[in-house]
Order: structure tokens, then C-alpha cells, then sequence
């Protein structure tokens, strides 16, 4: 097997697994109704679509800028996800006395 054989093989089964990891983080938004799963999910497929990507393109324009830009939209989803989820935990503490 040639590495650019290995390459393929490897980049389907990451497409597989985000794939896979993005209907699950589905399953439980619709379990929990909660947004932070929906962004996961979406975050999820996102990263399979550009690994897809990266298998279609030519192995030479693999650094170009629109295919790290697909990456940087996905890890974004996740980083509002989870400012989204601390943002919104802390909106429903009560807001009283000082805590001991």
C-alpha cells in the first residue's frame, strides 16, 4: 500500500467518524433540546466536509487557504458553543446573597 493510498484510507475513515460523531451530537439535541449539541454536530460535519474536500483536491493544493478556512468555521462553532453554554449557565443562577 503507497502512502497516498493510506492517505485515502485514513482520510475516509476520519470522514467517517465526524460524520458519525455529528448524528450523534444530533440525536441528543433533539433528546436534551439543548443548542450546545447543535453546534457540536454541525461543527462535526463541517470537519467530514472539508476532510471530503481534502480527498477530492489535488494533494499539492492541500494547503491552500479555503480548506484550513473550513477548519477554522468548525472550531469556531465549537468555541461559541461553549461560551454559548457558560453564558447561558450562568443566566440562571440566582443572583442573591453572597455564597458561603
Amino acid at each position: 500500500m503507497t502512502l497516498s493510498e493510506l492517505n485515502l484510507v485514513l482520510s475516509g475513515a476520519i470522514f467517517i467518524g465526524c460524520w458519525a460523531i455529528g448524528l450523534f451530537f444530533f440525536r441528543f439535541q433533539k433528546r436534551k433540546g439543548d443548542r450546545f449539541f447543535g453546534f457540536f454536530g454541525w461543527a462535526f460535519f463541517l470537519l467530514a466536509f472539508e476532510r471530503a474536500l481534502l480527498v477530492a483536491v489535488n494533494p499539492t493544493d492541500e494547503f491552500k487557504a479555503y480548506i484550513y478556512l473550513i477548519r477554522l468555521v468548525a472550531f469556531l462553532f465549537i468555541l461559541y458553543a461553549i461560551y454559548d453554554k457558560n453564558r447561558s449557565s450562568e443566566d440562571s443562577e440566582p443572583r442573591g446573597p453572597e455564597r458561603r
